[in-house]
């Protein structure tokens, strides 16, 4: 989990795992956030200004992220697990 100074240790994806993970709602290909992206949300997180697809406040600070090829979604990675469901999407908009 990402701690709360802003100091993450680096996200470990398996690169055969990442070669076949897609968004679940659109099947577009996803692809390893930045740490700027991530840096940007956890940020908001950490001010309660996060909601997910679910419309549900994001909490927890982010270890990484997957980024739908179109970036209009990020998902979650937290504990070097992609969290790959619908509602658990965080949109991007105005954020990037």
């Amino acid at each position: 989990m990402a701690d709360q100074a802003g100091m993450r240790r680096p996200v470990q994806v398996d690169k055969d795992l990442l070669a076949i993970l897609c968004c679940p709602e659109t099947k577009l290909d996803v692809t390893l956030a930045d740490d700027v992206v991530v840096n940007k949300l956890n940020d908001a997180i950490s001010r309660g200004l996060l909601k997910n697809k679910a419309q549900k406040p994001v909490t927890e600070l982010l270890d990484g992220g997957l980024i739908r090829s179109d970036r209009k979604i990020l998902y979650p990675i937290r504990e070097d697990i992609p969290v790959m469901l619908i509602e658990e999407g965080i949109p991007l908009d105005g954020i990037l």
